[in-house]
């Protein structure tokens, strides 16, 4: 059974991925290479769907475990041929995007930065250009074009990184993860920071996806409730 996370991006993915690299060492695989939100629409879906047939009928060798920025898609005809775990965390999606937009701003290399990384800060976006640019509305709806909610095994909320991390590691593993915590915590109330006019507009803007977190906060409460046996 092989475990496929999905990072999304500034959802504490980078910690969870290092812990997931550090339990599965050798058997343990990056997938960062489809170059997120670069591509056009049609180019990554068209891509993902392809490489999900080569992916499903040739397997991955000894991987156990794939972790990084994909269409999750595109491991879906292996789950339905040879069985796998999903997996991905979500965070408020305002407060994701504010954190990824400081982010940019704080790591910025112009030999190794991404397009639209090297674009934004080279451009001298604004933060309100940046919350409000079509190529950034609605990221987790991107990310999961073809998949829904209820695909996934496992949706873990980046404010309850430790409490989903253990129950994660209980049912999955054979023993608990890791996690670093110099890399495990997060920025919080930064849209505290923003005007409430503004911050109506990019809530607006992010319908999609701060729909899709409520729904996930709802399913982990569920499964906690499960898990916990209460009623």
């Amino acid at each position: 059974m092989i475990i496929v996370s999905l990072h999304l991006p500034k959802t504490a993915g980078t910690s969870f991925g290092n812990a997931l690299r550090t339990h599965f060492i050798g058997r343990y695989k990056d997938d960062y290479h489809d170059t997120g939100l670069s591509k056009p629409t049609w180019q990554r879906r068209r891509a993902a769907l392809r490489l999900g047939h080569v992916i499903a009928r040739f397997g991955l060798g000894d991987i156990e475990c794939v972790h990084g920025h994909f269409l999750p898609v595109k491991y879906l005809a292996l789950k339905k041929r040879r069985g796998s775990i999903f997996v991905t965390w979500l965070r408020d999606p305002i407060e994701r995007l504010l954190s990824h937009y400081n982010y940019w701003q704080r790591t910025y290399d112009k030999s190794t930065s991404a397009f639209y990384h090297r674009k934004i800060v080279e451009e001298n976006w604004t933060l309100e250009e940046f919350c409000l640019s079509e190529v950034f509305q609605n990221i987790y709806a991107q990310y999961l074009w073809g998949f829904t909610l209820e695909d996934f095994d496992f949706i873990g909320i980046s404010e309850f990184l430790e409490d989903d991390v253990r129950d994660f590691s209980s049912s999955y593993l054979s023993s608990g993860l890791q996690l670093d915590p110099r890399n495990a915590s997060l920025s919080r109330n930064l849209s505290a920071q923003l005007d409430r006019g503004f911050l109506r507009e990019v809530q607006n803007f992010h319908a999609i996806d701060i729909a899709l977190y409520e729904r996930a906060l709802k399913m982990r409460l569920m499964r906690r409730i499960s898990t916990l046996g209460l009623q």
